[in-house]
């Protein structure tokens, strides 16, 4: 991998299952199944994607199988009892479909699947054709991360830029993901700034900055 941030193709899935828009429910349930994925994308024509058909859309046909909604509940889920006589993904759908583009961050990814509350995201080039797909666990991937790769990482984007001529050598040991920086600098008033900044390296996981400034600072 690249320096941060990297991007959603760094960690998405290429090889995606997905479904047309007139496959059928009993079809849609066996490819969750037999891929054991929670969700997928549903495609028209040259690979759009025009949707995403979930286990949440799914449900209300078993969930509403044998009662009777009172009219309130028929007001307050009429969405979810529509679900329930689909046949087909078109009918399960949620639409439009909440993708992402593979350039995005994967904080911007992460943001996008907490604020629409999903657990996947068809990933998407320009024209909205299917290129991918991310999920919660592609973006953890990221913490997978060798620690020599990320101390590289830390001192070349790090301590090179806002320490260039230090009174002596900064230390950087990354441990399990946590790094930490010893050494005296010239400048203490970039220190908290040297702290975020490698707390914002993607894969770390916490930031132990023992820095100090010169004598006098």
């Amino acid at each position: 991998m690249d320096s941060s941030p990297h991007r959603v193709s760094d960690v998405m899935t290429r090889a995606v299952v997905a479904v047309g828009s007139k496959a059928l429910f009993k079809d849609v349930v066996e490819r969750m199944v037999r891929w054991e994925v929670s969700a997928l994308p549903v495609l028209e024509g040259d690979g759009r994607v025009v949707g995403v058909v979930s286990e949440a859309d799914l449900l209300p046909k078993e969930e509403f199988r044998d009662s009777d909604p009172d009219r309130l509940t028929q007001l307050r889920r009429l969405s979810d009892l529509a679900k329930a006589g689909a046949v087909c993904a078109e009918e399960l759908m949620s639409t439009p479909a909440v993708t992402v583009h593979d350039d995005a961050t994967l904080a911007e990814a992460a943001r996008i699947m907490a604020l629409r509350q999903v657990k996947r995201l068809p990933v998407v080039n320009a024209e909205g054709l299917l290129e991918g797909v991310v999920s919660r666990r592609d973006l953890l991937k990221v913490f997978l991360r060798p620690d020599n790769d990320l101390a590289d990482e830390i001192r070349r984007e790090v301590v090179d830029p806002l320490f260039p001529a230090p009174v002596e050598p900064v230390h950087v040991v990354v441990t399990d993901g946590v790094a930490t920086l010893t050494g005296r600098v010239p400048d203490a008033t970039r220190i908290p700034l040297a702290a975020r900044l490698v707390n914002g390296v993607e894969g770390v996981v916490g930031v132990d900055c023992r820095l100090t400034g010169a004598a006098g600072e």
